[in-house]
């Protein structure tokens, strides 16, 4: 509590009580009463992007289309400035990876709006790696081969709402400080590629307990005013809790987590707490405590609800819906708004399907080293804590990070305190020399190589298994899928040969037509505030190669900075800036797992990265500067997209958009943790957004006739699913389906839904309706 709200509350106590909140705002430990460093600015944005038609980003499932939404994606920023110095910005994205593509643009906007004061030096952006996003918005062709192309929508949608989340926290920059924290968490994450594991040197891996990271290190940003603001973290785990044949956009278990979070704070704010029930397995949501509990028998209420009938469907704007958002219609006006999210990190060979991996065929484990099931990789899949319910394993896994970030951020302590600074270049791996110690003493040069992506690559993983005869682990090929690849591209004998062992499926670095089909020009980056130094990488780092990535750093900077190895923290950012596939150790790439036959660059891609960030780190202890680089090339203008637009949207006659097709029963009540499904006549997702507004809305009968929004599509409880008849068909349904909190109020409750239909000229109307009223008790 702080000493100004103390005030007005107790305004004419004796003096004596005003003196006793000043000595518990001294010993308090959430860091309010800390001296404030730096300027700290937090904002977010939403970027859900398109909600039908466009294959998701992740799985490279061409049957994985988009088809509603489980809850929207958003992107998260934060800006740490010293009063008259250097900045840096942060920013995380509820979505597969960064795009090479999307930062150059958003770069772009930064130099029009505030010239030279956010640049590819000191911006970082990072996606948290769900496989249950929007694709078509990075620049390369092997990345939207699935999504038919680029999806102008999903492109937008990310780089408008990154442009505004990092506004609002430039707007927000005010004198605060960071608190750093660290702690384990045992349950969301095993290795998937444990074989590849063990091909590190034994000494090597007895240095560390688990054959994955299991460490979360947490930030906590107070405003001097306001208290916390918000916090982020990086642990390691991959966004696959939802499964390949999910169609609902999703943050999958790093979005929930931060939703869980988001909500904690907000309700726990306003009760003056900050605790999470451990092990209660519900996160509580402050609609409870803003709505008064309806204390009707049940029979007044059942009139109550039969007295408002569905509605027929009838126009509406798009303000309507944003105004009906539940978070933009509870938050406080008087506050900046609590800002949490949940970064990525080395997650490479790190799956949170916990329970191991099982051939559907048979329930045996799959095999240890192939990850197959009688020689086939389609019939191996991970289990994750909930299964077989991908929802529910979703949340578990969610609600672990959470709980853990909860701890954290209640009991960080300690305080960043130096100066801010950053590193950044951009290289060319598909020629770096690399030195490289040689097995009997002194060194010698290799080098790294085009992109190229193995056989094993094709097999897939137990997240998400590939098709036809590939398997993890093959490092020979066979002679029909080499006969298929050459009509494509040969691969010459200096790139086999520097691609060794890994037998080349696509030789991707050297197809450049219509345009590039992957990256050679990458950038790396260095951030630092205090003693922590963020490292921005354009990949997945598998768990041995971030360790070693981490410690070279770490040495660099503890020898340099007069620090030692326990006073400096050092973080690996996944998936920022662009994207360039996987990077295994050396002897993980010799195994040939899906990892290492998805290692672009070669089997010295690992020691390049660690060569080239040691330069940077020296450089930033230095103060010296380091050369910028080739620039990455700007492909926009030479995009192809093959995705169908909306042509129009109609209903059945005698029908209209959001009419109600099927209804809650007459005089329906419902117990909490049952589930409510409505249906509508709809129209395509594409034809808007609804950017910061929603699809689906949950709302509660408060007095007579006033109805206050309690859920909306951006809760993990309410489900938007959408769909059509056929593929070329101008209807379409919305069914929606409300999983009833055990925290959720009884009383009266209803269901809308908002949508825009595209008429046969293009025009674009926007509607709205509503379910018959029921009662949950």
């Amino acid at each position: 509590m702080e000493l100004r709200y103390f005030i007005d509350i107790h305004v004419g106590r004796p003096v004596a009580v005003i003196w006793f909140a000043l000595l518990l705002l001294l010993v308090q430990d959430n860091g309010v009463g800390a001296t404030s460093n730096y300027l700290i600015g937090l904002g977010s944005y939403d970027i859900t992007g398109p909600a039908a038609d466009v294959n998701m980003m992740g799985y490279a499932n061409m049957e994985q289309i988009a088809s509603g939404v489980h809850f929207r994606l958003r992107a998260r920023a934060f800006i740490v400035a010293e009063p008259q110095g250097n900045r840096v910005l942060f920013v995380n994205l509820d979505a597969c990876m960064a795009s090479q593509i999307v930062t150059i643009k958003v770069l772009e906007r930064l130099k029009a709006r505030y010239g030279d004061l956010y640049t590819d030096k000191n911006v970082a952006i990072s996606g948290i790696h769900t496989h249950a996003g929007p694709g078509g918005y990075l620049q390369y062709v092997v990345y939207i081969v699935t999504s038919l192309g680029f999806v102008r929508q999903s492109f937008d949608a990310l780089v408008d709402g990154i442009e505004q989340c990092i506004i609002q926290a430039h707007e927000n920059l005010r004198p605060g400080s960071v608190f750093i924290n660290k702690g384990e968490i045992l349950d969301a994450g095993v290795n998937r590629s444990p074989s590849a594991y063990l091909n590190n040197p034994a000494a090597e891996r007895s240095k560390y307990k688990y054959d994955v990271d299991k460490e979360m290190t947490l930030l906590k940003f107070v405003d001097d005013e306001w208290g916390p603001v918000g916090s982020f973290n990086w642990f390691a785990t991959h966004g696959t809790s939802m499964s390949r044949t999910n169609g609902l956009i999703s943050g999958d278990n790093k979005g929930a987590a931060a939703r869980f979070m988001e909500d904690w704070f907000d309700q726990s704010h306003a009760e003056k707490t900050f605790s999470v029930e451990a092990g209660s397995g519900e996160i509580h949501r402050r609609v409870s405590n803003i709505v008064p509990v309806v204390d009707e028998k049940h029979h007044e209420l059942l009139e109550m609800a039969a007295s408002f009938q569905s509605s027929r469907g009838r126009p509406a704007t798009k303000s309507m819906s944003i105004a009906r958002r539940v978070r933009s219609a509870l938050r406080l006006t008087n506050r900046p708004r609590f800002v949490s999210a949940f970064c990525q990190t080395n997650c490479g060979d790190v799956s949170p399907n916990v329970l191991g991996a099982f051939c559907i065929d048979t329930g045996l484990p799959c095999d240890f080293n192939h990850s197959t099931c009688g020689g086939k990789n389609e019939l191996c899949y991970g289990r994750g804590p909930g299964y077989p319910d991908e929802f529910e394993s979703t949340r578990i896994i969610g609600e672990r990070q959470f709980k853990k970030a909860a701890d954290l951020f209640n009991t960080a302590t300690e305080q960043l305190k130096g100066r801010v600074d950053y590193r950044h270049t951009y290289l060319d791996f598909s020629k770096l020399e690399v030195t490289i110690p040689k097995a009997g003493g002194g060194t010698e040069v290799v080098k790294t190589c085009p992109a190229a992506m193995g056989f094993a690559f094709a097999a897939g993983t137990t997240d998400g298994p590939g098709a036809f005869d590939f398997t993890q682990g093959d490092d020979k090929g066979n002679a029909f899928w080499k006969l298929v690849r050459n009509l494509l591209k040969s691969p010459g004998k200096e790139q086999v040969d520097c691609q060794q062992p890994k037998p080349i499926l696509l030789d991707t670095g050297e197809m450049k037509e219509p345009y590039d089909w992957a990256p050679s020009i990458l950038p790396i980056q260095i951030l630092r505030i205090g003693q922590l130094a963020i490292l921005s990488v354009p990949g997945e780092f598998t768990t041995m190669a971030g360790r070693r990535l981490r410690d070279a750093v770490k040495s660099v900077l503890a020898g340099s900075g007069g620090q030692s190895d326990g006073n400096i923290h050092v973080v690996i950012a996944g998936l920022s800036n662009t994207y360039s596939q996987y990077i295994t150790t050396f002897e993980e790439y010799q195994v040939q797992r899906y990892e290492g036959a998805s290692t672009l660059y070669g089997p010295h891609t690992l020691n390049a990265y660690i060569q080239e960030f040691k330069k940077l780190a020296t450089a930033l202890t230095s103060g010296k500067p380091v050369e910028g680089g080739p620039l990455p090339p700007d492909l926009l203008d030479k995009q192809i997209s093959l995705l169908t637009p909306v042509v129009m949207d109609a209903t059945p006659v005698g029908k209209k958009f959001g009419d109600v097709i099927t209804d809650v029963p007459k005089n329906a009540t419902f117990n909490r943790g049952t589930k409510v499904t409505v249906v509508f006549w709809s129209a395509c997702p594409r034809n808007d957004l609804m950017t910061e507004g929603t699809f689906a809305l949950v709302e509660l009968l408060q007095g007579k006739d006033n109805w206050v929004p309690v859920y909306d599509d951006d809760d993990f409880s309410l489900r938007f699913i959408w769909s059509r008849p056929g593929k070329l068909s101008t209807h379409s349904q919305a069914s929606i389906e409300w999983r009833i909190p055990e925290t959720a109020t009884p009383g009266v409750y209803r269901i809308r839904h908002f949508g825009a239909a595209k008429a046969l000229f293009g025009s674009v109307k926007h509607f709205t309706g509503s379910s018959s009223a029921f009662v949950v008790s």
